[in-house]
């Protein structure tokens, strides 16, 4: 199943299409079982891959007031950042449903910082399911440091 970029795959060709996915699977499922969701009991694990090797876990972390809820996308993203990562090549996310959820806009927009060509698996911890895509297919004719690096010296 297609639906533009994004392709319906199961965890074996995932792991050939990018040999560190069932390790960065393993660390997001572990990041999955340590998240903090009281209010949605929607838990969510992730794990980047940067340009060095290296991998980066995050879960979701919710707060009473909701703005400062941080998803776990994100929060592998700022691990990456305070390791001083500044490329990334992959993000596995992974959920509680039997078809996989994709990273949130708010999510979509942070990995955008670091480029279109980002490759992003969405898995599932209830199934063999996994949708894969790049970032610019998820998040097409995206706003993004070219955008502004363009804009300079225009008054």
């Amino acid at each position: 199943m297609t639906d533009g970029g994004v392709q319906l795959i199961d965890r074996t060709e995932a792991a050939a299409r990018l040999p560190e996915f069932e390790s960065l699977l393993r660390l997001a499922l572990t990041a999955q079982s340590r998240a903090r969701a009281p209010y949605s009991r929607f838990k969510v694990g992730a794990a980047v891959l940067a340009g060095s090797g290296a991998s980066y876990p995050g879960c979701n972390v919710e707060s009473a007031s909701y703005g400062a809820t941080i998803c776990a996308e994100r929060s592998a993203v700022v691990g990456a950042v305070v390791a001083g990562e500044t490329a990334l090549r992959a993000c596995v996310v992974v959920t509680s449903t039997a078809e996989p959820s994709s990273p949130c806009g708010i999510c979509r927009q942070l990995l955008r910082e670091f480029g279109t060509e980002l490759l992003v698996f969405a898995a599932s911890s209830l199934s063999d399911a996994v949708y894969v895509a790049l970032l610019g297919d998820l998040l097409p004719l995206s706003f993004g440091p070219d955008n502004l690096e363009a804009a300079e010296g225009t008054e």
